[in-house]
C-alpha cells in the first residue's frame, strides 16, 4: 500500500536563476577528470599547495630577506606604527632619491607582527605564514575558476552554483602546483605577492556576490561593489598589482553580467549606431558600476602618487638595461622579448633563477638576432586567442578566452615598462597573479582537445604526468630556496652571464670565510660587468684583509670613480690609504664618505684610528664619540675612547666613559675588561675585580684577560691568586706578551718569601 502522507511535508526546492545563457556548453562534459564535492576538492587542491611548498618551513632568510626583513628598522617596537605608512617596503623613506618607491606597508606590518610574536628574526613563523597564505589563495581558486570557467549563477536562495566542477579542480591545482611561485612562497619577501593575490581574490569575489539577487538582470547590491573596491586598494597596500583587480571586475561585469559582444560593439561605436543600449553598454547599472570601479582606482592611484612624493624610482642601468636604450625600436623589441620569456617560463617552468639582471639576458640589437623568433612566436599565439575571444560565434568561446586573456595580461601591466620603468629585467614574482590567466587558458584548451580526443583517459593522465611533474619541481625549488649557497648556485647554470649570481655567490663564500673561493667570484662578476661597483668594493675588502694592498686600492678607486657618492667604498679606499701610511689620502677618503653618507658611524671609527696613528688625540677622541652617537651600540668606538684616555692619564675622564658604555652595552665583555684595567689603575681593586671575572665569565678562553686579573692580584698582593691566573693565561696563549716576565717575577718573589719564612 502507498502512503501519500509525505507530500505534505515535501521540501521546496531552489531555483536557479542564470547570469549565463542556459544553453553554453559546460566544460566538464567532456572532460575525464576527477567529480570530487566541492568541500573535497578544496581539501585536495591544499594539500597539493601545501606538499609543493611544505620543505621551505625551515629555510633561512636569503636573498632580498636580508634587506626587507633583518635590516629593515620597521619591524622593530621601537619604530613607531605611523612610520610604515611613510616608507617603503625596504624601511626607507618615501621622500629619499634613493628609494624604490615601493609602498607595502601592510605587508611590512605584517612581518612586524611576525617579528614580535617569534621574539626576533626566526624565520620558521615568517615561512610558515607563507606557506599558509598560499594553500588559502588556492582553495579560494576553486571558487574563482568556477566562476571564470563555469560562469555565475545563484539559487533563489542566494547559494552560488558551481557549474564546472571538474575544470575548476583542474585549475586549482594547476594554479597550486605552479613552479613559478617558488619565489613568492619560499622567499619570504614574496609575502607582498601573496597577500595582494588574497585580496584581489576577495575583490573579485566580493564583487561577484553583488549580483545574488540579482534575477532580472538589473539590481545590484551597491555595498557589495564598494567593498571589492576597498579590498582593492587594500591589495594594492600589500603589493602595486593590487588596483588592477578593479579593471578586472570591470571586465568580468561587462563579459559575464552583461554578456557584452565587443566585436559587435567595437562595429557599433565605429558605425555610430544608435542602438548601443541593445549592445548592452547601456544597460542598467553597468555604467554605475563601472564609474564606481574607475572613480575608486582613480582615488587609490591619486592617494598612492601623492603619498610616494610624486617622484618616480630611481633605477640603474643593471636593473633593466632595455628601458635606457636610445633607440626605441630596440626598447620596443627587448620588452616583446622579456614578455615572452615571461610566458615561456609560466609554459616551462624548468630554468628559474632568483634574479634575471645584470647581463643575465643580453640585450637584442639587431633584427638578425635569431631571439625575434621568440617575439614572433608570442604574438602569433596572442593574435590568434584574441581573434578567437572576438571574433567566434560560440560566445561561451569568447567569454572564456577574454577572461583568460584579461587575467594574463591585465595585472602584468605594471610590470611591463610600458606606464613607468620597472627596477628588474625579469621577475618570476611579478606573475603569480597573471599565471591564473595561464591556468584558464591551458584548462579550456584541455577541454577543446578532449572533445575532440577518442582517447579521452590518456590525456587526463597525461596532464595529471604534468601535475605530478610540476609538484616534484616545486618541491626541488623550494629546497634550494632553504638557503642561500643553494639558492645563488642553482643560479649559475640557468643565468652564467648574470654578473650579479656570480656577486652573491662571492658574497656568500666570503661570509663563510672562503676567501680564495670568494675572490674568483668577484672577479668573475667584475669581468661580466666591468661597472660592477660592489663587486669592485667587495673585492677590494678581501684583498686588503690578505695585505694586497695595490691592487685593492687600484680597484676602490676605480669604484669612486664609476659611483662617485659611494660611500662605503670611500671609506675602505681610506682604510687602504691608510695602511700604505699615505694619512692624508686616507683622511680625506674617509671626509668624502661622510659627505656622501652623513650617519657613517664606521668611518667615524676609521677616521677616529687615522687620528689616533697620528697622535690627534683630541680628533680621535672626537670622530669615536660621534660613532658612538650615531651608533650606542658601537662597542670599537667605546674601547678605543678608554684606552686612549688610560694611555694618556686621564683616568677618571676613562672611567667615566667606561661606566657610560656599559650603561649602554651592559653585557660586552671588552667593555668590562677595558674598564677593569682602568679601575685597577685607580687602585679600586674590588671593583675591578669583580668586572675581570664578569668578563672572564662571558669569554673565559680571553689570555689577556686572565693575565691581567693576575696582574691586579699581583699589585693587590694576592699573590696565590695572581699566580692561579698566570699560569691560565699561559696555558691559553704561551707567547702572551709581559705575561711570562711578569709570572717569573712573582714566582722569584714567592721564593723570597718561603726563604723569609724558613
Amino acid at each position: 500500500q502507498i502512503h501519500k502522507q509525505h507530500n505534505a511535508e515535501a521540501p521546496e526546492l531552489e531555483q536557479a536563476f542564470p547570469r549565463m545563457a542556459q544553453t553554453e556548453p559546460s566544460l566538464d562534459h567532456d572532460i575525464s577528470w576527477f567529480l570530487l564535492p566541492s568541500y573535497w576538492a578544496k581539501m585536495v587542491v591544499a594539500f597539493i599547495s601545501l606538499l609543493c611548498f611544505a620543505n621551505s618551513y625551515d629555510g633561512d632568510f636569503v636573498f632580498d630577506d636580508s634587506e626587507a626583513i633583518i635590516n629593515n628598522k620597521d619591524l622593530r617596537a621601537e619604530t613607531p606604527l605611523g612610520d610604515l605608512w611613510h616608507h617603503d617596503f625596504w624601511g626607507s623613506k618615501l621622500s629619499s632619491n634613493t628609494s624604490h618607491k615601493s609602498y607595502r606597508p601592510l605587508t611590512v606590518l605584517t612581518f612586524r607582527i611576525n617579528y614580535l610574536f617569534a621574539g626576533g628574526f626566526y624565520p620558521v613563523g615568517f615561512h610558515v605564514i607563507n606557506i599558509i597564505l598560499h594553500c588559502t589563495i588556492s582553495v579560494l581558486m576553486v571558487d574563482v575558476f568556477s566562476i571564470l570557467l563555469g560562469g555565475l549563477q545563484f539559487t533563489n536562495k542566494g547559494r552560488r552554483l558551481n557549474l564546472a566542477p571538474k575544470t575548476s579542480l583542474l585549475a586549482a591545482l594547476l594554479f597550486a602546483a605552479h613552479p613559478v611561485h617558488t619565489e613568492c612562497v619560499a622567499g619570504i619577501v614574496g609575502r607582498a605577492d601573496l597577500l595582494c593575490a588574497l585580496f584581489f581574490l576577495l575583490s573579485f569575489l566580493g564583487y561577484c556576490k553583488a549580483f545574488r539577487e540579482n534575477k532580472e538582470g538589473h539590481n545590484f547590491s551597491l555595498f557589495w561593489v564598494l567593498v571589492s573596491v576597498v579590498l582593492g586598494a587594500i591589495a594594492m597596500l600589500c603589493k602595486e598589482q593590487g588596483i588592477t583587480i578593479l579593471g578586472l571586475n570591470a571586465v568580468f561585469d561587462a563579459l559575464v553580467i552583461n554578456k557584452l559582444n565587443v566585436l559587435e560593439l567595437i562595429q557599433k561605436l565605429l558605425h555610430k549606431d544608435k542602438s548601443l543600449e541593445n549592445a548592452g553598454l547601456l544597460r542598467k547599472g553597468l555604467l554605475l558600476r563601472i564609474t564606481l570601479l574607475m572613480s575608486g582606482g582613480a582615488s587609490i592611484l591619486y592617494t598612492r602618487w601623492r603619498i610616494m612624493g610624486t617622484g618616480p624610482p630611481a633605477f640603474t642601468e643593471v636593473d633593466n638595461p632595455a628601458s635606457f636604450a636610445d633607440s626605441l625600436l630596440v626598447r620596443a623589441i627587448n620588452y616583446n622579448y622579456y614578455y615572452s620569456l615571461n610566458a615561456w617560463l609560466l609554459l616551462c617552468p624548468w630554468w628559474l633563477c632568483f634574479d634575471w639582471s645584470m647581463g643575465c639576458i643580453p640585450l637584442i640589437k639587431s633584427l638578425s638576432d635569431w631571439r625575434i623568433i621568440a617575439l614572433a612566436a608570442l604574438w602569433f599565439c596572442l593574435i590568434g586567442l584574441i581573434c578567437q575571444a572576438l571574433c567566434s560565434e560560440d560566445s561561451h568561446k569568447r567569454r572564456i578566452l577574454t577572461l583568460g586573456l584579461g587575467f594574463l595580461i591585465i595585472p602584468f601591466l605594471p610590470a611591463s615598462n610600458l606606464f613607468f620603468r620597472v627596477g628588474f629585467v625579469v621577475a618570476e614574482r611579478v606573475i603569480y597573479l597573471p599565471s591564473i590567466g595561464y591556468c584558464i587558458l591551458f584548462t579550456y584548451g584541455f577541454s577543446l582537445l578532449s572533445k575532440q580526443a577518442k582517447k579521452k583517459k590518456i590525456l587526463a593522465v597525461a596532464v595529471l604526468g604534468l601535475l605530478l611533474l610540476n609538484v616534484v619541481r616545486c618541491a626541488l625549488r623550494s629546497s634550494q630556496w632553504r638557503s642561500e649557497e643553494e639558492l645563488f648556485r642553482s643560479a649559475l647554470s640557468v643565468c652564467p652571464l648574470n654578473a650579479k649570481v656570480h656577486y652573491n655567490v662571492g658574497k656568500n663564500l666570503a661570509d663563510k670565510g672562503n676567501q680564495s673561493a670568494a675572490i674568483k667570484y668577484y672577479r668573475e662578476a667584475v669581468r661580466l660587468n666591468p661597472k660592477y661597483v660592489h663587486a669592485m668594493n667587495n673585492l677590494g675588502n678581501i684583498l686588503k684583509e690578505r695585505n694586497e694592498l695595490q691592487e685593492a686600492e687600484e680597484l676602490l678607486s676605480l669604484a669612486v670613480q664609476i659611483q662617485p657618492d659611494f660611500a662605503a667604498a670611500w671609506m675602505n679606499l681610506g682604510i687602504v690609504q691608510n695602511s700604505l701610511r699615505r694619512f692624508e689620502e686616507a683622511e680625506q677618503s674617509y671626509w668624502t664618505a661622510i659627505k656622501h653618507r652623513k650617519k657613517y658611524p664606521d668611518c667615524y671609527y676609521n677616521l677616529g684610528r687615522l687620528y689616533a696613528d697620528l697622535n690627534r688625540h683630541i680628533d680621535a677622541l672626537n670622530a669615536w664619540r660621534n660613532a658612538t652617537v650615531l651608533k650606542p651600540e658601537h662597542s670599537l668606538a667605546w674601547n678605543n675612547m678608554i684606552i686612549l684616555l688610560d694611555n694618556t692619564g686621564n683616568l677618571a675622564q676613562a672611567e667615566a666613559v667606561g661606566r657610560e658604555a656599559l650603561e649602554l652595552i651592559p653585557n660586552d665583555h671588552s667593555l668590562m675588561f677595558s674598564l677593569a684595567n682602568v679601575l685597577g689603575k685607580s687602585q679600586k681593586y674590588k671593583e675591578s675585580e669583580a668586572l675581570f671575572l664578569k668578563a672572564i665569565k662571558a669569554n673565559p678562553n680571553a689570555a689577556s684577560y686572565h693575565g691581567n686579573l693576575a696582574v691586579l692580584y699581583h699589585r693587590w698582593g694576592n699573590l696565590d691568586l695572581a699566580k692561579k691566573h698566570y699560569e691560565v693565561s699561559l696555558k691559553l696563549d704561551p707567547m702572551a706578551p709581559g705575561t711570562k716576565e711578569n709570572y717569573n717575577l712573582l714566582r722569584r718573589k714567592l721564593e723570597q718569601l718561603q726563604k723569609k719564612g724558613g
